[in-house]
């Protein structure tokens, strides 16, 4: 990873462009590249955006994505090409559902369901924020406070990535877990996440659908977070290796993802290798505009 790729939205933007291709076995097929990270496999958001934006392309009726439902099946290669075969399982006049499998190296990576929907009148209602949580302004940057401490078993690499090579500015409270849990080993977070800079226009989708990706992509990033701090285990633990297993993500209502969100985020359970988290993003003004559920891997040496 070179420092010209750093503290820039493009890496999301990057992620998310697909290349229409010949289908295989469905009904329509995309082409996309998975980003630079540190580890040993891609990066999970990768591929729940990337099926978002390949299922979203196959639906031109106007409706909205309001769920999808993942699992990750094999471990993706990094700086490689994940192909996206699009199945049309349903198009109703009111909802429309996909179904999307990545494949690389000519294996299954990746299996979700998408659904669609046109939105209609009804009853409104939306969880209540009454957590009193820091401005983002207040707290300091991941590459603010990785700058004050080196050395242990940060490798550069990991510094630079987790300082801007992520699309998105990350802000915790109480604190990161990069390198310790500081304070107490509570089972819940908040984190303010918002683009380095602007997004950019994505082909083939509408700034709104390009909103609901960036969501897609940036809510793996932290969602095991949680688990992690309440277990003791920083991200740098000497033998700890994480695995997003499945992923479901719902969208109440549509928010710019140009300016920051509150991401709130809680432990549900940890066992037998297996931790699951969950979280509700907010914007400044106290809308409630998604949820997630995760469960990942979490292994120790």
């Amino acid at each position: 990873m070179t420092t010209d790729t750093l503290a820039t939205s493009a890496i999301f933007t990057a992620a998310v462009a697909l290349t229409p291709v010949e289908p295989q076995l469905f009904d329509l097929a995309f082409e996309a590249t998975t980003q630079p990270c540190p580890w040993p496999k891609a990066y999970g958001g990768d591929l729940v955006a990337q099926a978002a934006v390949a299922a979203m392309r196959s639906v031109i009726d106007g409706k909205t994505l309001h769920s999808m439902h993942s699992y990750f099946l094999r471990p993706a290669d990094i700086g490689a090409t994940v192909r996206y075969e699009v199945e049309v399982l349903r198009d109703g006049r009111g909802y429309s559902t996909r179904q999307v499998r990545g494949y690389q190296n000519g294996k299954p990576v990746y299996v979700c369901l998408a659904n669609f929907a046109v939105g209609e009148p009804g009853g409104t209602f939306s969880a209540a924020l009454t957590e009193a949580v820091p401005d983002p302004e207040d707290l300091p940057s991941s590459a603010e406070y990785l700058a004050e401490r080196s050395g242990g078993t940060m490798t550069e690499e990991s510094r630079i990535y987790w300082s801007g090579g992520r699309s998105f500015d990350t802000r915790h409270v109480p604190g990161p877990v990069y390198l310790s849990i500081e304070g107490e080993r509570l089972p819940h977070q908040a984190v303010w996440v918002k683009p380095f800079d602007p997004l950019r226009t994505v082909a083939g989708l509408t700034d709104d659908q390009r909103d609901l990706a960036a969501l897609a992509y940036v809510c793996d990033y932290t969602i095991l977070e949680p688990v992690l701090r309440v277990l003791d285990l920083p991200w740098a633990a000497p033998g700890l290796v994480t695995a997003s297993l499945d992923h479901a993500m719902w969208f109440h209502r549509p928010a710019s993802v140009d300016g920051w969100l509150l991401y709130l985020q809680d432990a549900v359970a940890a066992d037998a290798g297996r931790g699951l988290g969950s979280g509700r993003f907010f914007t400044r003004d106290h809308r409630h505009v998604a949820t997630v559920v995760q469960e990942g891997m979490i292994r120790t040496a």
